[in-house]
Parts: structure tokens; sequence; C-alpha cells
């Protein structure tokens, strides 16, 4: 509990301890209330009550919008629309996605659903009902071509347009692609849409041999759901060591000693540079057989729109510290936003899931006249077969690493220090802790010399 609100340990949702309301992702669905009377050293659990209302929002400031439209179908949109409803927007929703398939939950496209161990209906964050009942208009494979800020319209490719009082860019990031021979090979994948997910598990049904080309956290998490499905797994990658970047080189270590345990060979400080029918060639000169091949080499955000509409863009679209770009009532949210970070001064992109939801949250506040900063701290997890790994805070670098207990235990917590400050922190099976630490980063930052044991919560 932290204040007046309790969190999930695992994925960091936060709940109001009076309403049971969702207020921060990934979750967006209310606890139950129940009726409870304490008598003497007893806690008596009565009656389930009605869900409380959600809090709705009556500006002063600004005209409330009629129409508004979201550009884009991931999680920074879907939290957004879904937010603007619960706060009592009642005006026209029109939600725009170039996607085939309506918002997903994306981190299980490359764990359990790759790995056959997750059905198909788990994958859509709601159902066509949830749409249908909230009056949002959403429209699938509907690429937008160009924004006109000035009369306030969405262009879209096939010909129709859509006026906006207020409007969300959120059309996420697209997964670099390699330019050598031979990577646009039908089984040659990338991930990134469920499609892409769907795609790959189909193939991996007849493969026998996989080779994943990068080390990040999504080529290893991919790594690891097709050694579930018993194929043999080579992942190639430049790095010294994997995720070293992010995690430091002993956590990184680790990471390539779990995946070695589990069956995966990997092919350090290597690229591929050709792929020939079903083998992959390597700047070394050796060569691997794959039935499938899936790159992970990373991402880039989709910005092109945003450039083309006149906002300012730096390795990202620019906003302030609202989420509003360079033009007014223009809001972007995701992977694309580049946004000041209250705590370090830093302009920051991150691309995690979290922290595209809780944008999108935070976006329809000041949609609806707010004035929210947003200052969740990033986070985000993965699995690696039955480790999990959780990382809140930004450290593009540090200065320093402590670590608290063992990492070659599987049990420890990893913190990141800059300066005087913790900026991040990244652990395994200390859950209470983390949460602990997202506390004390979200109060601007932890010194060291002034606080030994993290921040107690009440």
């Amino acid at each position: 509990m932290v204040g007046d609100t309790v969190r999930c340990p695992w994925h960091h949702a936060c709940f109001s301890l009076g309403s049971g309301e969702a207020l921060a992702a990934p979750a967006f669905d209310p606890l139950a209330r129940w009726s409870v009377e304490r008598r003497g050293d007893l806690v008596l659990v009565g009656q389930r009550l009605e869900a409380a209302p959600a809090k709705r929002i009556h500006s002063r400031h600004r005209e409330l919008p009629r129409r508004i439209v979201i550009v884009g179908g991931g999680a920074a949109g879907f939290a957004c629309a879904e937010m603007l409803r619960r706060r009592g927007f009642d005006g026209e929703l029109t939600m725009l996605s170039a996607d085939d398939a309506p918002p997903c939950d994306r981190p299980n496209l490359s764990k359990d659903y790759l790995a056959g161990e997750a059905p198909e209906a788990w994958i859509a964050l709601k159902g066509p009902e949830f749409y249908a009942e909230n009056r949002i208009d959403l429209q699938l494979q509907t690429a937008v071509s160009r924004i006109d800020i000035t009369s306030r319209r969405v262009n879209a490719e096939n010909g129709r347009t859509y006026p906006f009082d207020r409007l969300l860019i959120a059309t996420g990031a697209e997964p670099l692609r390699l330019s050598i021979p031979g990577a646009d090979q039908p089984h040659v994948f990338t991930l990134r849409s469920f499609a892409d997910s769907r795609a790959i598990s189909e193939r991996a049904k007849d493969a026998r041999k996989a080779v994943v080309l990068g080390a990040s956290f999504i080529g290893l998490e991919v790594a690891g759901a097709l050694r579930a499905r018993g194929i043999e797994v080579h992942v190639v990658a430049p790095d010294e060591r994997p995720m070293e970047r992010v995690l430091g080189p002993e956590f990184g270590a680790f990471v390539q000693s779990l995946h070695e345990k589990h069956g995966v060979h990997f092919h350090l400080r290597e690229t591929a540079v050709r792929i020939f029918g079903g083998k992959v060639v390597l700047n070394g000169g050796g060569s691997l057989d794959a039935d499938l091949v899936v790159i992970g080499i990373g991402v880039r955000p989709r910005t092109v729109l945003a450039e083309r509409s006149g906002l300012e863009v730096d390795r990202g679209v620019v906003v302030d510290e609202r989420l509003e770009t360079s033009a007014p009532g223009v809001f972007a949210a995701g992977d694309i936003a580049r946004w000041p970070d209250a705590r370090t001064g830093e302009s920051m992109r991150v691309e995690h899931w979290v922290v595209a939801e809780r944008q999108g949250q935070t976006v329809a506040v000041n949609m609806l006249g707010g004035r929210e900063p947003f200052s969740a701290v990033p986070f985000f997890w993965s699995r690696h077969y039955d480790v999990s790994i959780h990382y809140l805070g930004h450290a593009g670098g540090w200065d320093s690493i402590v670590v608290e207990g063992s990492i070659a235990d599987g049990d420890c917590l990893v913190r990141y220090i800059r300066g005087d400050k913790t900026v991040a922190v990244a652990s395994m099976g200390r859950d209470a802790e983390t949460l602990r630490w997202e506390a004390l980063i979200g109060e601007a930052g932890e010194r060291p010399h002034e606080r030994a044991q993290p921040l107690a919560m009440a």
C-alpha cells in the first residue's frame, strides 16, 4: 500500500483503496469491493458492493471537446480511449488503427502465446462488445496519410476524413529490418503485431532449427518461447553479453547462462551477413541451419506522420510534461513521445508497454481539461522460463552498480546509480522491494548516503 492506493507486485498496476478503481495500467478493471466490519480482533467481510463510479472530470480551464480522434491501435491509444469514457467524455470517439486486429496484449506475443501455451482468446485487451458499449468507433486496417493541424482533420489513405477537436498520435514503433541478402524470404520474420506472432507460431509447428538475430529482451523471450516448443535455437548478436547495455555485465552474463541451461546456443560478437535458403551466414565465416529466422534487432519510432504534419520532432515527437505536442490540442504518447522527465530534467523516450498505457491515460485526463503532468516511473517486466526480471526507472548510463542479494541465485535487487541518485532498479524475486523503490524513485530519486533502506510503505 502507498497512501490511499494498493499496488500489484507483478505488473505494478495501481488501484484505489477506497473505490477499487484501476488508477494506473496495466490493469483497467476495478477490484471488487466488499462491506467490511471490524469487531475487536476480528474483521468480518460481508456483502459484495456495487462498483463505485469513476471520477468524472469537470474542466474550468478549457471548453470540453466534442470529437476526439486517436491515431494508433496499440497500448497508448487503447488506454486513452478507455480512460476518456471512464472519465465521462460523451462525445464522438474514433480510433484509427492500421492493424487488422483490435488492440492486443502485446507483451504476451513473445511469451506464452508464442510458446503455444496461451489461447488467442487471451490476446485481445477487450472484446468487440467493449467498443460497442463504450461507443468507440474502432476502424481497423485504416492507415493515416496526413493530419491537417490547421483545419483539424485526419485524412486516411482510404479517402475518409475525420475531424477532431483533440487528437492523440500514438503510432508506436516499427521493427528494424535487415538489408542483407535473403532477409525477405518467407521463413524470415520480425515480431511486432498479433499477425506477426501468429505467423511465427504457424511456422514453428514444423520448424526444427531456429535462428534469432538480436539478443534484446524481445529476442531472448522469442528464444525461450521457441525452446518451449522443442526447437533448437541459436541466438546471433554483436554484443559481448546479452542485455549488458541495460542490465550491466554480471546481470547480462546471468541471462545468458539461464538461456544456455535451457539449451539456447549463443553466437556473440557476430552478425548475419546473408540468409541463403535454409542457412544463415555469419560474418565470421560460419553458417547456421535455420527453418525459421526471427529478427529482433530493435525498433524505430514511427514519426513520419508527425513530421509531415509540421509537429516538432527530435528523435521522437517532442511533447511537454502534459504530453501535448507543439500544436495545441494535439498529443503524442507511447513509443514516439519524447517528454521532459521531472526527476532528472532529461528528455526521455521509452519503449515500454506500461509507459505507453499510462501515457495514454494521462493524455485522456488532459484532453478533458486536466493539468496532469506525466510522472509515472518507467517499468517493464520480462520472463525467461521460470525467472521474471523487473526493471523500473531509466538509466541510459550509470556511474556504479550496487547489488543486494545474489544475481547468480536469481534473488537480487540491483541499483543503477548516477551521481548520488538511484536512477533505475532491476530485480529478481524481490517484488515487494521493487515496489518500494518505485515509490522512492517517484519521489525524484534516492540519495544512497541519506537513506540506507528503501522507504517503508504505509
